[in-house]
Parts: structure tokens; C-alpha cells; sequence
């Protein structure tokens, strides 16, 4: 057994994942996972810069995670970092920032690089399941990216784009720093067309219909998952592999369009991070599920982290 720290850095969130990792099988064996909100890509859609508090908390994210790391004893380290680092024209200071902490430097992957660790991540427990039908349809919906991934055994076919829930807010939905509250009807529109061209785009590449079974990942996912279940708080197991209908996901896309921040935030089983982008992820959600043609999403809590930690074993 190999133990190691697989660590993933996106938009709007910076996980951790330490596992020990069997070389023979990739088996996992995970002993600590968390997340912590940190916005890296606060602004970058508008200033193609990351912003100096952006980069402190990310920094200070990766403190804690340095210490996890050292009391678990990992051998190898893997940090990816995605979208937002991808677009900066600031990402060395990202870079050397990293290194000094964890002493490893970040690999800023290209989007077909993250949706095959998304799609490894997603559907390797899946292998064997007979009430699953293949071709899978991995879509990992993040916060400056959406990945598009088809497979069954192997990545067919993969498209990132660049649609997520903290590039579309900071779009459509932020006016003088701060959220509409709640969104207007014609922001919701223009996320909508935001969302409907990017969805063309990746049509090019990947087949959007035609799959066996849509899997979503990611927190807007996984959030929708809870409010669907009626959870108090947010509760992994039992999000891990439910299912959430067309039907629930428009009605929840449109509770949370009509909700406030104070609204919002009292839903228990949300993170205090996704208050404000949740409504525009929901928007995402709903219009992939439309344009697929899927009556439910199944939602996984192994993603993209999952991936880069089999990627090392």
C-alpha cells in the first residue's frame, strides 16, 4: 500500500483526499477527505487576474491541508489545479505560492485531463451494476467549468467548457460586488443562453443524447441531491449514488431562483460557500438534463478528487 494525498483545486473549492492507494488494483482506502471554500477564481472571468485575497485564502487553505498531510504520513502528493488557474494571467504567483507550502507544484491541467480524473472518479465503482446502463454521461459541473465525459469502460469522448456556477453569477447575477437577490428573470435567461450555446459547443464533440445513465458530480450536484432528499444536513453517505429526477431538479432550480440569500442560507443542508452560486449551478443542471434528454441524474460524491488519487496509485 502507497499512502496518498490527492488534492484538487478548483474555482470555487479546494479538496483533499488521503488514501492509501493499492498500485496492483487502484483500490482506495480513504482515511480523511474535506473541503473548504475558498472562490480562487473570484473575478477572473471579468479581470483574467486572481485577486490577492482569492490567493490568501487559498494559501491559508493549503496550510491546514499541509499539516493533514504530514500527520497522515503520505508519501506521494498530487495537487491539480482547473479552471480558474487555467485562465489567470497571475498563475505563476498561484504556482510559487503552492510550492513553498506543500512543496509540490500545482499541475494546471488542460479540461480533457479533468474529465477523464472526473470520469475515472465517477464511474469506477459503477463497473458491474446491472441497473445501470452504459454509456455513461460523467457531467461535472464546477464553478468557472462543466466537463462532458462518455464512456463506459474507457473516455469515449470529452469537451470542457466554460460554464460553471461562479463564472455565470459573477456574469449574469452580481451587480457593484455584491448578488441580485433574488435573480431577475432576465438574468435567468441570460444564464440560460450562456448555458445553451456552451452546451452546443460541447455537442460537437461528445454525444449529449444517447447515453444509459447521466452522472453528476460536484457540489451544485450533490447540493440539489440533499435539498431533493429533505436533509437536514449535508449528509454524503446518503447523497452518494441517489437519483434525482427531472422533475425535482426544475423544481428546485425554481425554489431557488425565487429564494433570497436568507433563504437560501437556511437550507440545511447548504454550505455556506454555495449561497450564492447555487441558484446559477441548479440553472446548469437543469438545462444539461433537458438538452440530454435524462428523466434523473445519479449523483456522486467521487469525482475529479477521486481520479487524481488513482491516477498516483
Amino acid at each position: 500500500m502507497t499512502r496518498v494525498a490527492a488534492i484538487d483545486c478548483g474555482t470555487n473549492s479546494i479538496r483533499l483526499l488521503v488514501a492509501d492507494a493499492d498500485p496492483g488494483t487502484g483500490e482506495l482506502t480513504e482515511l480523511d477527505r474535506r473541503m473548504e471554500i475558498v472562490r480562487l477564481g473570484q473575478g477572473v472571468d471579468r479581470t483574467g487576474r486572481l485577486a490577492p485575497e482569492a490567493l490568501e485564502r487559498t494559501f491559508a487553505a493549503c496550510r491546514q491541508y499541509a499539516a493533514v498531510i504530514k500527520e497522515h504520513g503520505a508519501q506521494k502528493v498530487r495537487f491539480v489545479a482547473t479552471s480558474a488557474s487555467r485562465d489567470a494571467e497571475n498563475r505563476d504567483e498561484f504556482v510559487r505560492g503552492v510550492l513553498d507550502i506543500l512543496g509540490v507544484e500545482p499541475e494546471v491541467i488542460s479540461g480533457g485531463q479533468e474529465a477523464e480524473f472526473s470520469f475515472d472518479g465517477a464511474t469506477k465503482e459503477l463497473t458491474g451494476r446491472d441497473d445501470l446502463a452504459k454509456p455513461y454521461l460523467v457531467v461535472d459541473i464546477g464553478g468557472g467549468s462543466t466537463e462532458f465525459v462518455l464512456g463506459d469502460d474507457r473516455v469515449r469522448a470529452a469537451r470542457s467548457v466554460d460554464i460553471g456556477c461562479v463564472r455565470m453569477t459573477e456574469r449574469h447575477l452580481a451587480r457593484d460586488g455584491a448578488v441580485v437577490d433574488p435573480p431577475t428573470p432576465d438574468a435567468a435567461d441570460a444564464i440560460r443562453a450562456d448555458v445553451a450555446a456552451a452546451l452546443d459547443l460541447a455537442g460537437q464533440s461528445v454525444p449529449l443524447t444517447g447515453a444509459g445513465t447521466l452522472v453528476g458530480l460536484a457540489g451544485t450536484v450533490t447540493t440539489v441531491a440533499a435539498i431533493a432528499l429533505g436533509l437536514d444536513a449535508y449528509d454524503s453517505a446518503a447523497i452518494h449514488h441517489s437519483r434525482v429526477s427531472l422533475e425535482q431538479v426544475r423544481e428546485i432550480t425554481d425554489r431557488l431562483l425565487a429564494s433570497t440569500h436568507a433563504e437560501r442560507a437556511a437550507i440545511g443542508a447548504m454550505h455556506p460557500g454555495r449561497v450564492d452560486v447555487i441558484a446559477s449551478g441548479a440553472l446548469i443542471l437543469l438545462a444539461v438534463m433537458e438538452r440530454t434528454g435524462a428523466h434523473e441524474v445519479v449523483v456522486s460524491e467521487h469525482d475529479i478528487l477521486d481520479g487524481i488519487g488513482w491516477s498516483i496509485a
